[in-house]
């Protein structure tokens, strides 16, 4: 008797948080993620040709160097834009700046693709800006003037900060946002000028967001295909499609982007090594309502036109010229196309979101504060997924996935004598493998964020009424973290909608979405074609837009506990 009853004593001594078999799961979904990006890794590392050399001695110097300069002009631009939009609107009212909060944000719903077919539509010799300066000025050839080159390193780098620069500003307004007031009113107190109070205290604070802000930024730009083949920029993912796709060689393929998850796991640990011994935080736990100081006359002037200039150019400037190319280019026998590629869009973004949901919410059921270190690990190494490029992750599902199709065909051809051709590569499977993996992270972010609300009293009040880890996921988790699934699943699919390398890579034969379509008449300077493709692109990036804005909104610690004044006209 004595017995069982330590045993059940041991048994109430765990912590009240641990989920049990949960987690072998996680482990196993973690395995299953962590798949493609091995397999890149191993196929680098056992090619059937030596392309490496020929590589190295012709166009890898090319992709590194374009790469590079193209990842340092997008860094600098971002920072830049997102950083001074942030605090402007944070820290000060002027005309408009209520509006600018979320304005700011939409940017983030136009895929740089469009904006680059957009721009290079409106800016080369034969766009419309050109052809009225021309008119106007009676010039006649590009001999009588000069006009920047849109197709060139520097536009690209231009076109990428206007559309990326919102992940800086999403996450330096939210370190603004949460910062303790206090610590500004003492460095005014100690002499400092707003300039010197923001540039040695509130930037220095939020540092840590920034640069997870310029790093997000960055590898979306490194994941990108069709704006930097569009401005005939050699980087490293154009690389990698074009030696597996067109010269056929995946070994080669998969050299190239082990380089570039180097570069990018480089980049992740330059950032931490740079603040390795410092500490960016508060030592006080008072805060109090944010008092923005008020602008007026030629100070509101400048931060309207600061903030302004990249929401017209970011967003209402091409999203006007793709509705006017919709509304004007637009024949109805167009119509059955467009909704044939709307349902493949929907269709994979709806299968990625909610397997990428439901894997996100069992990995962060499982990695809960109590479960084994190693379970804990296995979830944040799925995270990863999100800075693997969409050409590399592309890769590394099509190579497991053509063996087994090879092993399973070799298999039925000497039992059955039959053929069972591509079960899984070339398939939907294939293409919604990838999105799920890549996007992972998204959802399991947010599953986490949600689940550290359960507290282990609730865990362990559910356990004693005889609840099992399923049982308690299902009745009593899943209510209180339904939210923030539903919001990564949100993101998942917006994401998906406007993914363009791995759709475009491993989708099956003649099967087209909104991207890809976009992607092939734009390629062929016809946007008009495609315009409207292109808008339900941006339209629906537009709702998780409005979904950050409130969470934003709501993130300013204290804020609860302050009575809130009526809020300014």
């Amino acid at each position: 008797m004595a017995v069982a009853v330590a045993g059940s004593v041991r048994h109430q001594a765990r912590p009240a948080s641990t989920p049990d078999g949960w987690a072998w799961v996680t482990l196993a979904v973690a395995a299953l993620a962590a798949v493609p990006i091995l397999s890149v890794i191993w196929t680098a590392f056992t090619p059937t040709l030596d392309i490496w050399r020929h590589l190295a001695a012709t166009v890898l110097p090319d992709y590194i160097w374009n790469s590079f300069l193209l990842a340092v002009g997008v860094a600098l631009g971002t920072a830049l834009l997102g950083v001074a939009t942030a605090w402007l609107v944070t820290m000060h009212r002027f005309p408009g700046s209520r509006a600018f909060e979320w304005l700011l944000l939409l940017p983030l719903a136009m895929p740089a693709y469009v904006v680059a077919y957009v721009y290079t539509d409106l800016l080369e010799y034969a766009g419309a800006v050109q052809v009225f300066l021309r008119a106007l000025f009676g010039w006649t050839t590009s001999q009588d003037y000069w006009f920047p080159e849109i197709r060139s390193l520097g536009g690209a780098v231009s076109l990428f900060s206007l559309v990326l620069y919102p992940y800086v500003y999403l996450v330096s307004k939210a370190a603004f946002i949460e910062q303790n007031i206090c610590v500004l009113e003492v460095s005014r107190l100690l002499g400092c000028t707003p300039w010197q109070a923001f540039r040695r205290v509130a930037l220095p604070l939020a540092r840590p967001a920034v640069a997870i802000g310029v790093i997000l930024a960055l590898m979306e730009t490194l994941n990108d295909l069709g704006a930097v083949e569009f401005f005939a920029l050699r980087t490293f993912t154009v690389g990698i499609f074009d030696v597996w796709m067109n010269m056929g060689n995946a070994a080669g393929a998969s050299q190239l982007a082990l380089v570039l998850l180097i570069v990018i796991a480089g980049l992740i640990w330059a950032e931490r090594a740079a603040r390795r011994r410092r500490r960016f935080h508060h030592t006080s736990g008072r805060y109090r309502r944010l008092d923005p100081q008020r602008l007026s006359g030629r100070a509101a002037g400048v931060a309207f036109i600061v903030c302004a200039l990249p929401v017209l150019l970011g967003f209402l400037l091409p999203s006007a010229v793709l509705a006017w190319y919709a509304v004007t280019a637009w024949e109805p026998g167009r119509l059955p196309d467009f909704l044939l590629f709307a349902e493949h869009s929907l269709t994979l973004a709806g299968i990625a979101a909610l397997a990428a949901s439901a894997f996100g919410l069992v990995l962060a059921y499982g990695a809960r504060a109590g479960a084994p270190p190693l379970a804990q690990g296995a979830a944040r190494f799925v995270s990863l997924g999100y800075a693997v490029p969409g050409a590399v992750l592309a890769l590394g599902v099509m190579i497991p996935l053509a063996g087994l199709d090879r092993t399973i065909d070799a298999f039925a051809r000497a039992e059955f004598g039959t053929s069972t051709g591509l079960l899984f590569s070339g398939t939907l499977f294939a293409v919604s493998a990838a999105l799920t993996v890549r996007f992972l992270a998204l959802a399991y972010g947010t599953s986490d964020a949600g689940l550290s609300k359960v507290t282990p009293n609730i865990d362990s009040a559910a356990r004693t009424l005889g609840h099992g880890p399923f049982s308690r996921l299902k009745r009593v988790h899943l209510p209180i973290v339904r939210g923030s699934v539903l919001t990564g699943a949100l993101l998942v699919f917006v994401d998906s909608m406007k993914e363009l390398p791995m759709t475009l890579i491993l989708r099956p034969f003649n099967y087209e979405t909104l991207a890809t379509n976009v992607y092939q008449f734009a390629s062929d300077e016809l946007l008009e074609e495609c315009a409207l493709s292109a808008l339900a692109i941006v339209l629906a990036g537009v709702v998780p837009v409005v979904l950050l804005t409130r969470i934003i909104r709501q993130s300013r610690a204290g804020e609860e506990l302050i009575p809130h004044r009526q809020e300014e006209q």
